[in-house]
């Protein structure tokens, strides 16, 4: 309940848009292939960041 007064770490922010990347990807597959395949690959773009992160990278 009183998490709204929290700030979201980089890493959180980093996984949300993972998350939301890979669900358009999702809904573009089923109408345009090729615009699905550029977000997935934006997502991966992103998961490789968060890989980074996890690993003390950045």
């Amino acid at each position: 309940m009183f998490r709204i007064f929290k700030k979201k770490t980089p890493l959180q922010k980093l996984q949300e848009l993972y998350e939301k990347l890979t669900k358009e990807a999702y809904e573009l597959s089923h109408s345009n292939r090729k615009l699905g395949d550029e977000k997935l690959a934006e997502a991966e773009k992103v998961m490789q960041e968060i890989e980074k992160m996890k690993t003390g990278l950045i």
